[in-house]
């Protein structure tokens, strides 16, 4: 009988246009181009604004939907964005009391803007995105460009993420 039940739930809600997380789009149909162009460094890391800003093109690119340019001129809407900070507190240590793991936290302001209407869309001043990391070397625990300049994956999925987060955040209007 609760099987029953459970599989009449499922049905009555299969129309209620309920999606799936990361599915979404809440863009207005007008725009069919979308510019990023190179977000702008505020922090202490070197490149990590050109990773990030080819990340979220290609996350973008990846929807499939829209024409994607990583500039501002002639497209329908903007994502701008500053870096503002790369934190890399120690989150795990050895018996020697050397860090061996490390929490990744990139703070970003970012604004996406429909361009006819100046109308912004979605924003987050404080937009963060975390992960964590094994430390391969001692001198990389408290500084980001030597962890980035050891460990390239550690950037790729770092930028991976923070693009997942922002596009999927953009389009269900979060």
């Amino acid at each position: 009988m609760k099987l029953v039940a459970v599989l009449v739930v499922l049905g009555t809600g299969a129309g209620c246009g309920y999606a799936l997380a990361g599915r979404g789009n809440a863009l207005p149909a007008t725009i069919k181009t979308i510019g990023v162009p190179l977000f702008v460094n505020r922090s202490t890391t070197p490149e990590i604004d050109r990773s990030l800003t080819s990340a979220v093109l290609q996350e973008f690119q990846s929807r499939g939907r829209y024409q994607v340019k990583s500039e501002a001129a002639g497209v329908d809407a903007v994502l701008t964005g500053t870096i503002v900070n790369v934190l890399l507190p120690p989150v795990a240590f050895s018996r020697e009391n050397q860090a061996t793991r490390i929490l990744i936290i990139v703070t970003a302001s970012l604004e996406f803007k429909e361009v006819s209407t100046g109308r912004v869309i979605w924003a987050n001043p404080s937009f963060q995105v975390r992960d964590e990391y094994d430390v391969t070397t001692g001198t990389s625990a408290t500084d980001p460009t030597a962890l980035f300049r050891q460990d390239q994956n550690a950037l790729d999925r770092l930028s991976r993420s923070f693009a997942r987060s922002v596009v999927a955040s953009i389009f269900e209007a979060f």
